[in-house]
């Protein structure tokens, strides 16, 4: 059974960076597609972004473009999301997901969608 987990949240200020990791002891990510989503307090779960099993297509919500880079290193079984710029409005609880059927990413796709996910990593962006 895969077996997500995800890594490097924290509290950091406005304006400030994390970066996030997502890995697997259990299974080998290379062939999957892998996204994350985020869970705000009172809020719904919201796609934030995904990489398909080569790295080589990639998508972003609207409210992370520019700030938010997903990318992968199959060689360390790691899917990273380095967010900048980053704002109170992306406190929250972020989750990967992997979609093992195609591997691929040509949208975010809903939750229900993904094939398994992590347990999450908080994040808060608070002065």
């Amino acid at each position: 059974q895969l077996h997500l987990v995800e890594s490097g949240g924290g509290l950091v200020q406005p304006g400030g960076s994390l970066r996030l990791s997502c890995t697997s002891a259990s299974s080998t990510l290379e062939t999957y597609g892998i996204a994350w989503f985020r869970q705000a307090p009172g809020k719904e779960r919201e796609g934030v972004s995904c990489i398909s099993y080569s790295g080589d297509s990639t998508d972003y919500a609207d409210f992370v473009q520019g700030r938010f880079t997903i990318s992968r290193d199959n060689a360390k079984n790691t899917v990273y999301l380095q967010m900048n710029s980053l704002k109170p409005d992306d406190t929250g609880v972020y989750y990967c997901l992997a979609e093992t059927v195609a591997g691929e990413c040509f949208k975010i796709l809903r939750w229900d969608e993904y094939d398994a996910w992590g347990q999450g990593t908080q994040v808060t962006v608070s002065s």
